[in-house]
């Protein structure tokens, strides 16, 4: 046996330690990375792609593994590498392209019968035919076994599904169901950024532990439900869009989000289960489609036939703060229903104002208590915003505090005042939110108002040297109106990757909407939130996503020949941008009209939707002369297509002539170099309809808000006569220079005296 000194040992301890420490330090300076390949160029000593992956990666790290291969969406695999062994990737034949992990966020009843689904019963589809269109959210999970996720009178599940109902903590095949018919999860890329899932916090499973993907999966197709409230607010039948369809629950986000490497092992999945619809009500960074792994994705799940609905983001009402925006997804903005859940502020000089509010707790006394603004019974210089440990117990007791909406949770809020032991909360907004209410589950009597009933408090407050105040709920109120109106947090355009094509697509309902809810979480979401509800009302256009997911699935079940783009169309051109009276659909940022930049084509409009006469169609080789449009490479469009495709040089493309159901007109500003007083421009922009309906002619009108621009079509009428034939028109806008950052809008309609496809017109100098 071989001896040891001390000193030797000591000597490999120490080595030992060094090397550890120095792997330790190289695994943290090691990211997360999606490698796009090029399947097409597989080297031919290698048997199959995932030998070749294997083989890629070894060549410039011993200790990496892959996380994921990916065989639909796109070709690859994704792995965890250093900046150096990245450079050594980029550098090997058959790679296509490195991305970095990107980290996604959430966007996070009455809705059937104020869409109409509750009418015209006849135009919809057949259940047996809604019953074989399959909807894939991809969320936080489900929460299985609750009633919106009832079974009963299904048939067999569609033939086509190849998914699976995966096993792990707190999920069992049983979980699923033939109206829950499968349930995967993806968490490689997550545990890779922040260690393996703590399974006391959150389930290493399809399970949902938060709530917001069950929300999005019943909302889009959950089964109807009798007596459906959150605390005896918005009582009635909670329903899906589509109730008949099936749900397919893809998890992916976790409680540190949701991270490209796993949504696109999601996705890649899906295609393969054989859904029909993907719905992801998720969103993160812009960059160039050639390197947004959603919208690589989702360009391979459309040419597969499946429709992909994604939320537009909960940035507005800034304009550009858009997500998702490829012209291959539809992109939904949030409006709000005609339903309210008003509270009652009762000040001590009499005044009364109304705000929203879903507290269900002990209500106050009714007699007057004292109110303070939070600014002043703080120990921060934000103290307005009622930020976590910012208020002074000793000034706040018993007292109503008014908070300023904004820089945290509106319901962490409230738990700031309950726990200051405050009595109750005033939830005031500022200039960004405007007049929209957005009603909370809150765990103190609260009333959210507006701003200008907030003013009118502040007012009071500075003026009154003893203020009191009370609050009272109201219950559920509908017929609200004017309704909808645009929700402000809604994300708007212009589109800032590509402001040509008009961007969102349209809006639906995404304020305050009920839906199921995980038994895990209070309807808060918060820690200290004990209460448990079957049912959560919650808002975002995570919420008005599922609305447009579960409806597009309603007419694939109606019309299973038509492409995502005539779904797409459908719910676009027969979208509505009025109320009955003729007024535009209002902003409630801004009190004023909303504009396509933050209605796209309008509000859904379903029960058109299903017979819009005419659609503007488009195939894979019209996205790939978008691309061409946009003068990309062919490298550049294999990374976004997956396809092998170069433009011709000879060909002229134009965005202008790409076949969007909608129009955005760049126009020359004043001060460009081909501007100035007096000087026009023109351009001309080329639309193909195909006829869905009958043989019908139809004629052409347009209105416009300006002068500025003169609009001709040709031919000012189109004459179909049989299914599916296809006539193109040519609108040739004529326009005057103008500043530099001036808008203006129009809209151009098709009509054969019943059915009306509508398309809206911005126009940008820019």
């Amino acid at each position: 046996m071989m001896k040891f000194s001390l000193l030797q040992i000591s000597l490999l301890l120490v080595f030992c330690y060094v090397y550890g420490v120095a792997e330790e330090k190289n695994q943290q300076f090691k990211k997360t990375y999606v490698i796009h390949m090029d399947r097409s160029n597989m080297p031919a000593s290698f048997d199959d792609h995932f030998q070749w992956y294997d083989s890629s990666l070894k060549s410039v790290s011993d200790s990496a593994a892959m996380l994921y291969t990916y065989s639909n969406v796109i070709h690859g695999f994704s792995t965890r590498l250093t900046v150096e062994e990245v450079e050594l990737l980029e550098k090997q034949p058959g790679i296509l392209a490195v991305l970095p992990e990107a980290r996604y966020e959430l966007h996070t009843t009455r809705t059937p019968e104020f869409l109409g689904l509750g009418k015209s019963v006849a135009l919809f589809p057949a259940s047996e035919a809604e019953s074989e269109v399959i909807v894939g959210v991809l969320d936080t999970g489900v929460w299985p076994g609750i009633k919106s996720f009832d079974d009963t009178g299904l048939g067999p599940v569609p033939k086509g599904w190849k998914g699976t109902c995966e096993v792990g903590k707190n999920f069992s095949s049983s979980s699923c169901n033939k109206k829950l018919i499968g349930a995967r999860f993806f968490s490689k890329g997550y545990e890779a950024a922040f260690g393996s899932i703590d399974e006391t916090v959150e389930s290493k499973s399809p399970r949902d532990d938060d709530g917001h993907g069950t929300h999005t999966a019943t909302t889009a197709a959950g089964s109807a439900v009798s007596g459906a409230s959150l605390f005896g607010y918005a009582t009635g039948k909670a329903r899906g869009m589509a109730t008949q369809a099936r749900v397919a629950a893809y998890k992916v986000c976790w409680l540190g989000g949701c991270f490209s490497s796993d949504i696109v092992a999601a996705m890649d999945k899906a295609v393969e289960d054989g859904v029909n619809v993907i719905s992801m009500s998720i969103g993160g960074g812009l960059t160039d489609y050639y390197r947004d792994t959603v919208a690589i994705g989702a360009f391979s799940a459309m040419e597969q036939g499946i429709l992909v609905s994604c939320s537009a983001g909960n940035g507005g009402p800034y304009s550009g703060s858009l997500s998702n925006v490829a012209p291959w997804i539809t992109t939904v903005g949030a409006g709000t229903l005609d339903r309210d859940f008003p509270a009652y502020v009762t000040l001590g000089n009499g005044k009364n104002f109304t705000g929203v509010s879903l507290y269900s707790g002990k209500p106050l006394s009714g007699s007057l208590v004292p109110l303070v603004h939070a600014a002043n019974v703080s120990n921060t210089t934000s103290g307005n915003l009622c930020l976590t440990g910012s208020l002074i117990p000793t000034k706040v007791a018993g007292k109503i505090v008014i908070c300023d909406r904004g820089g945290n949770a509106r319901v962490q809020k409230g738990m700031v005042v309950k726990d200051a032991g405050g009595v109750g909360m005033i939830l005031t907004n500022t200039d960004d939110f405007g007049e929209e209410l957005v009603a909370d589950a809150q765990l103190l009597p609260s009333a959210a108002v507006g701003r200008i009933a907030g003013d009118m408090i502040k007012k009071y407050l500075s003026s009154d040297p003893k203020p009191t105040a009370t609050i009272a709920s109201g219950g559920t109120h509908l017929g609200i109106q004017p309704s909808p109106v645009v929700a402000a947090f809604s994300s708007r355009g212009p589109n800032p990757i590509t402001p040509e094509i008009l961007k969102p697509d349209l809006i639906a309902p995404g304020v305050n909407i009920l839906a199921a809810w995980t038994g895990a979480v209070g309807p808060t979401g918060m820690e200290s939130d004990a209460r448990h509800v079957d049912f959560n009302i919650i808002s975002g256009t995570s919420m008005s996503c599922p609305h447009v997911s579960g409806l597009a699935a309603l007419l694939k079940a109606a019309h299973p020949e038509w492409s995502p783009a005539a779904i797409k169309s459908a719910l676009m051109t027969t979208a509505y941008s009025t109320y009955e009276n003729g007024g535009t659909i209002l902003d409630v940022a801004t009190g004023h009209a909303s504009t396509p930049f933050d209605y796209g084509a309008g509000h859904v409009d379903p029960v058109a939707a299903l017979d819009p006469g005419l659609v503007y169609d488009a195939t894979v080789d019209d996205y790939l002369g978008f691309l061409c449009a946009l003068n990309y490479s062919t490298s550049q469009i294999k990374l976004a297509t997956n396809r092998d495709f170069t433009c011709v040089s000879s060909k002229v493309y134009s965005l202008g002539n790409f076949n969007y159901p909608s129009f955005a007109v760049p126009l020359e500003t004043a001060s460009s170099s081909k501007g100035g007083a007096g000087v026009t421009s023109t351009v001309k922009y080329t639309r193909t309809l195909t006829n869905v309906g009958a043989s019908a002619t139809y004629k052409v009108s347009m209105s416009s808000e300006t002068q500025s621009v003169k609009m001709l079509v040709e031919p000012e009428s189109l004459s179909f006569s049989e299914p599916y034939e296809k006539k193109s028109y040519t609108v040739t806008f004529t326009a005057s220079s103008k500043p530099s950052g001036t808008t203006s809008f129009a809209r151009l309609q098709w009509s054969d005296g019943k059915h009306v496809v509508s398309s809206p017109i911005a126009f940008s100098w820019t």
